[in-house]
């Protein structure tokens, strides 16, 4: 079976490139934000992540899912703690949620984690 995920990383450098050339104004001003509140506060790094990767599971969002796996990972999240986060995600939206863990799954052995 294919792994979906290491076909996005694989991608994802290629499409940001052409984002940055055809809307520059959206990238920075999105890139601008995200830096902004995603940096440390009165929440760490890595418990921002993992909130964004449970709201990426909830909004069934394949391209957060795999970009927040991989950064909850930067951040010093465990395997254990990125499943359970995306466990919550699955209590609070249910099946659409639950249906998008093996995306997480996926990032996970695509990143070997």
């Amino acid at each position: 079976m294919a792994n979906q995920a290491k076909d996005f990383y694989g991608e994802w450098k290629h499409k940001t490139k052409k984002m940055q050339e055809m809307a520059p104004d959206t990238v920075k001003g999105f890139a601008g934000m995200f830096e902004k509140i995603m940096g440390e506060g009165a929440l760490s790094v890595r418990e921002k992540e993992l909130v964004a990767l449970g709201i990426g599971l909830s909004e069934q969002c394949q391209p957060c899912i795999y970009l927040h796996v991989q950064k909850c990972l930067a951040a010093g999240a465990t395997k254990e703690q990125i499943m359970e986060a995306a466990s919550v995600s699955v209590v609070m939206s249910g099946g659409p949620a639950f249906t998008h863990l093996p995306e997480v799954i996926e990032a996970l052995e695509a990143l070997e984690a």
